[in-house]
């Protein structure tokens, strides 16, 4: 496997939860990451917090002077280098079917779907000098069917999807193609969309443990744990890697 030390990396979404989980964990193995989002106290009070190893960038991933100004941050954060990508920004979107509205849908697929893209596109050509991996962020929800969530849900089996074909395109490159689907993590997500209130979102996150096949919801740490083993795994690509503590087998026994 690739040594982490010293890998440059850039982590999308990286003020908070997932995303700031992934830079603390891999700046504390000796990468040099640069993390980005709209919130620049969020973003660069995280940065500060780590250290020198990790860089933080104000940018909004569906911007495309942003995503080129995020990405030339991380190459010069890393000496000229870029090793791993990570697309972790994004937002909830919940729906109901009979209330579908294209502007909303819209919306999802931009920032979920149509902005990692953009910014892998932009990515591959210092990823192919490393042989560095693109990944994405998906989901359980690819695994288990949540009603009224149809919108989040499609985005990300439509990320999960497009590894896959990403993977089989970039593999005469030497760049690898993964997607992480995690389990529940207690992030900012859904209060970020205004969905629910820090007590309801807490709540609902606890009401969560019993449905995983360990008992408890995950850490942002435990999520950082599989980035890190395919950033560094040089013979995988095109992978799914479950992170779920087995929430999705679909069993309910605590």
């Amino acid at each position: 496997m690739r040594e982490i030390k010293d890998m440059s990396i850039l982590v999308t979404g990286g003020g908070s939860g997932i995303g700031e989980g992934c830079a603390r964990w891999l700046c504390e193995r000796g990468a040099r990451v640069t993390i980005s989002g709209r919130r620049a106290d969020k973003v660069r009070a995280v940065a500060e917090s780590i250290g020198p190893h990790c860089r933080a960038v104000v940018g909004d991933v569906t911007v495309a002077a942003d995503r080129e100004a995020m990405l030339a941050a991380a190459v010069e954060h890393g000496q000229g280098r870029l090793e791993g990508l990570v697309n972790n920004a994004g937002n909830m979107y919940r729906q109901a079917v009979t209330d579908y509205e294209e502007g909303f849908l819209k919306e999802a697929f931009s920032t979920n779907v149509i902005a990692p893209m953009l910014l892998s596109s932009l990515a591959v050509p210092y990823l192919e000098k490393t042989s560095g991996a693109i990944l994405f962020m998906g989901s359980i929800h690819t695994r288990r069917a949540y009603p009224g969530a149809t919108p989040y849900a499609t985005t990300k089996a439509a990320v999960e999807g497009l590894a896959r074909v990403m993977a089989a395109e970039l593999g005469r490159r030497q760049v690898r193609v993964g997607c992480i689907l995690p389990g529940a993590v207690n992030t900012e997500i859904n209060v970020r969309a205004g969905l629910f209130t820090q007590e309801q979102s807490n709540a609902r996150y606890d009401s969560l443990a019993k449905d995983h096949a360990l008992g408890r919801i995950g850490t942002s740490q435990e999520i950082a744990e599989g980035v890190e083993y395919l950033l560094r795994a040089e013979w995988v690509t095109g992978v799914a890697l479950e992170i779920d503590g087995g929430l999705g087998l679909g069993v309910s026994n605590f």
